[in-house]
């Protein structure tokens, strides 16, 4: 069974054309087709990382920087940012590309927590993520000051 896996075996990359269907009035991608296509994102990396079902427990937040078009092309890449127990967080990042002017922007930010569960639905320990670079060293470190953050947040909400 594996313990540890490196947060580079689990990184996962997708890419959207924007469709008609997915804007708004104004031809601006809409927030709800964005967050579905994050949590596809998210649920991907998480359930590569340990290797079974891992189901969505909260979404932290989501940070729209800029406008997606239709037509854009919408990138996104998800990895593990650090493992607790059985929860994990993730962190997406989505970039929105308009081939014809050549420009690519980082549009999104999105933090995710997912739990690994059994065949029976139920929680069960998550694989280890093991950073090696700066940026996933720096991710890590911030993953547990914002699960204190959403644990507080919890307790004053019950």
């Amino acid at each position: 069974m594996v313990i540890a896996k490196k947060v580079s075996e689990s990184t996962i990359t997708m890419t959207e054309l924007v469709l008609p269907n997915h804007t708004n009035q104004l031809g601006k991608l809409l927030g709800g087709q964005l967050m579905h296509w994050i949590d596809i994102c998210a649920a991907l990396c998480a359930s590569k990382h340990n290797q079974r079902v891992c189901v969505t427990a909260s979404v932290d937040r989501i940070d729209f920087h800029h406008p997606v078009n239709l037509g854009d092309a919408v990138t996104l890449v998800a990895s593990v940012n650090r493992v607790f127990n059985t929860s994990m967080e993730i962190g997406v990042k989505v970039f929105a590309e308009t081939f014809r002017e050549g420009k690519k922007v980082h549009s999104n930010t999105a933090y995710l927590t997912f739990v690994a569960v059994d065949q029976n639905g139920k929680p069960t320990k998550a694989i280890e993520a093991i950073p090696e670079t700066e940026d996933e060293i720096r991710r890590y470190e911030e993953a547990l000051l914002r699960r204190e953050n959403r644990l507080k947040n919890r307790i004053r909400t019950a």
